[in-house]
């Protein structure tokens, strides 16, 4: 068949043949998701990853030993470097419309090994999230019955003193972790209504904390005499920062449940946005509030606003928040658990992790093995460890994948976009029914040709000016651009983190270091937007490339050096061991690796992706003959 748009008359042919392909198709239906979450869906769930993971978790604890008052300063900063970073999460999410989040993110632009670490990274953080949630919930419920639940398993079980480890087994913790994933297990709809009913729930409770919480204010508790707004200075507030990212790490939810959203181009930007800002508004108010309410330094770091209305005389509203939080924290967990074991399928549908988590149950459409295996490993770990352990390490892995998003945004933007006849980074090849990794059926949505000059290339109005960078091949320049921007980014983190206190450098080389280092950032990102990138409008676009991504990447280097150098310690292990999973498991077993032409005899069909008018031919092999697929078949 003539390559271009088909005809009418072979259009009709090839449905009808696609028609006799049905049995094959149902008999697959275990490996494909369900697109069955609205636009509402989406932001409720975003809303229930972020609200009560660092309200009820973080403030006490930061505002107490970091920050003070100025841990609504903290929040602000966390949520404006989360939104920069939130935008490179919903053009990717709008682009790509599949599962996998930071992972299918980096795969597409960087790679496999880079894309198994930062996956391997993203596991980490859900299960680590999921757990420092449990213990937190865990610890309002037990603190309504004056911890009688502790009290009873430190008399009956034991405790112990030791690094890392909480003072005793949480089984409180570990039995909501199971019991949440049970219900996930059951479907996206399951899951989204007891999200839906969770998070409205705990936005109630959210807004009665503030009304009671400003009618209670005393500002004399920002006041010298108490220690001021900021005790802590500036470093704290930093400080602060770097661990209120883990308030935020919801957001990425809504990326990862894209291949199930109805219309992912347009709800997928649309719900990360409302939900960021909902949950900003909300830290920023509550945490006024709280250190309004009572002096920073006398709050309990464990469950901080319900004691602050204890210590008030309203008894009554204290147990109203602790319930609150119990709901908010159920979002969050519900959350966390939808997300992680959609980030395992991605990963197994690659080739990359075991095959059996790559598995849907044909009824709910759910990968029931990743959810049951990974909510057991996050209820052991929640029956363990420590809570204030676990925060810092979640926070090092968000910024580590918000940093590689936000490259990976500035690395499609100059890449070139690949024909759908031509497998490639920006449009992999057609799927093949026994072939289904990511890599073999990814399309981003709404890729075409475009007209010259291409991207990567050097703008023609600006060759008069830069007609020496004209004669590297395309791409060149920009791949150099951006390392540089990257090594400079890394600089200026390090010399504002550690130039005083670590580096000892005296004043004038501080500030000359730190104004070359600036300046060749800027220049870097002068020559990135020289070059012509790939503008869609019918698709969310960050504006301002590079600048946006580069100053998302910039702060989040900042704030990860600020964390202690043991969670980085703790973080290179995990790495360590990520990589021994890929070397000797995921690199033989990648379906990129084990890409092989079609055989002769292949029968061919037209599938046509939602959301687009491109038409596809996919080649099916005989039970008897090895998957395969030929890029260069289209109709």
């Amino acid at each position: 068949m003539a390559r271009g748009l088909p005809s009418m008359a072979s259009l009709a042919r090839l449905c009808q043949k696609l028609n006799r392909l049905k049995p094959l198709e149902d008999s697959t239906m275990e490996t494909s998701l369900r697109r069955c979450l609205s636009t509402l869906d989406l932001t409720l769930l975003g809303v229930g990853g972020m609200v009560g993971s660092g309200l009820y978790v973080l403030t006490g604890a930061v505002a107490k030993d970091v920050a003070g008052p100025a841990v609504l300063l903290s929040f602000g900063v966390a949520a404006v470097a989360s939104l920069l970073a939130a935008l490179c999460y919903a053009e990717f999410g709008a682009r790509v419309p599949r599962t996998g989040s930071a992972y299918l993110f980096t795969y597409v632009s960087m790679g496999e090994l880079w894309a198994f670490l930062i996956g391997w990274n993203v596991l980490l953080e859900y299960i680590i999230g999921g757990a420092a949630v449990a213990r937190a919930w865990s610890g309002y419920l037990d603190s309504m019955f004056s911890h009688s639940v502790r009290n009873f398993t430190e008399t009956h079980v034991g405790s112990w003193q030791v690094p890392l480890l909480g003072h005793y087994p949480d089984f409180l913790a570990a039995g909501i972790i199971l019991l949440a994933s049970a219900f996930v297990s059951c479907g996206a709809r399951v899951s989204s209504w007891l999200n839906h009913t969770f998070s409205a729930i705990s936005l109630l409770v959210i807004l009665f904390i503030v009304i009671l919480g400003f009618i209670l204010a005393q500002p004399h508790n920002w006041s010298a005499e108490e220690g001021g707004f900021a005790p802590f200075g500036f470093s704290g507030v930093m400080a602060g920062t770097a661990s209120c990212f883990y308030a935020f790490v919801g957001f990425d939810v809504i990326a990862a449940s894209s291949e199930e959203a109805q219309n992912p181009r347009r709800s997928v930007p649309l719900a990360i946005a409302i939900s960021l800002a909902i949950a900003a508004g909300a830290y920023i108010l509550v945490s006024t509030v709280l250190t309004l309410m009572v002096p920073w330094h006398s709050l309990d770091p464990d469950s901080a606003l319900a004691d602050a209305f204890y210590r008030r005389g309203y008894r009554w509203a204290g147990f109203i928040v602790a319930a609150g939080s119990i709901c908010a924290m159920n979002t969050v967990l519900l959350s966390l658990l939808f997300s992680l074991p959609r980030i395992v399928y991605a990963m197994a549908a690659d080739g990359l992790f075991f095959q059996v988590f790559a598995r849907v149950h044909p009824r709910t459409q759910v990968p029931v093995a990743g959810t049951l295996a990974f909510g057991l490993l996050t209820a052991f770990l929640a029956l363990l460890l420590d809570l204030e352990s676990l925060v810092q390490f979640l926070s090092l892995g968000t910024l580590l994948a918000y940093t590689f998003v936000a490259t990976s945004i500035i690395v499609l933007r100059f890449q070139k976009s690949s024909p759908p006849s031509s497998p490639g980074p920006v449009s992999p090849g057609p799927l093949t029914k026994q072939h289904s990794s990511f890599s073999d059926h990814l399309q981003l949505v709404g890729t075409t040709h475009t007209s010259l000059p291409e991207p990567g290339e050097l703008q023609p109005a600006l060759r008069p000016y830069l007609g020496f960078l004209d004669g590297y091949s395309p791409g060149a320049v920009v791949t150099w651009a951006l390392g540089v921007m990257l090594a400079s980014a890394i600089t200026i983190g390090c010399v504002l983190v550690f130039g005083n206190s670590t580096l000892h450098l005296p004043h004038w080389g501080y500030i000359l270091l730190l104004l070359l280092t600036s300046i060749v950032f800027l220049l870097s990102l002068l020559i990135l937007g020289a070059h012509q990138q790939q503008y869609r409008e019918d698709l969310f676009q960050i504006p301002m490339v590079p600048l946006i991504p580069a100053l998302s990447i910039l702060l989040n280097i900042c704030l990860m050096l600020k964390l202690s150098y043991l969670t980085w310690v703790r973080f290179s292990i995990w790495l360590l061991m990520g990589l021994a999973v890929y070397f000797s498991y995921g690199i033989r077993h990648s379906k990129e690796n084990q890409q092989e032409l079609p055989a002769p005899n292949s029968t061919h069909y037209v599938v046509f992706p939602r959301g687009s008018l491109e038409e596809t031919v996919q080649a099916v092999q005989p039970p008897s003959q090895a998957p395969a697929q030929d890029p260069s078949h289209t109709e």
